[in-house]
């Protein structure tokens, strides 16, 4: 008998997130939290490179967690959103625009994929208009954001609870 492999319903894309201790945190977060799959998209750091050596400061920040979490790297995002929301995913980014919400009202779906902008730039905005959802958590001191990977614990937590 063949065990048949669940798909993720709990996903999360990281594009262009520069920083290897920051992809780290993310990824134990996403243990935490109970994220089934993780993309890594563009110049964003991969646990390990194309010769299979680990990548040190993912590692001493993962704890572990991304030799368990599956995760795959893409070359694009666009092509990565427009596949996922052909498999069934409620697109969500986390990111302060026009149309976003407070992510403590948003009710989350079967399927998600929950996508992070880079720091300092954010997500595109041609990024955003084809999202089902953009979230952001309400800022009350004098800085406009948080660090990305302080933000992914925040958002997550509340929204997988």
């Amino acid at each position: 008998m063949k065990l048949k492999i669940s798909e993720p319903k709990n996903i999360l894309i990281l594009p262009d997130i520069r920083s290897a201790i920051n992809v780290g945190a993310i990824f134990r977060t996403a243990d935490a939290v109970g994220i089934d799959m993780i993309y890594l998209v563009g110049c964003t750091p991969r646990p390990n490179d194309q010769y299979g050596r680990i990548q040190k400061d993912i590692a001493k920040s993962a704890l572990g967690a991304e030799t368990w979490i599956k995760w795959e790297y893409k070359e694009k995002l666009v092509p990565l959103i427009k596949k996922l929301k052909k498999e069934g995913y409620e697109i969500v980014a986390l990111e302060q625009s026009e149309k976003s919400i407070d992510y403590r009202k948003y009710k989350k779906p079967l399927k998600m994929a929950f996508i992070l902008g880079p720091e300092v730039i954010g997500l595109d905005k041609k990024v955003l208009k084809i999202c089902d959802k953009v979230v952001e958590i309400p800022m009350h001191g004098k800085k406009e954001s948080l660090n990305v990977s302080v933000a992914t614990g925040v958002a997550l937590f509340r929204i997988l609870r």
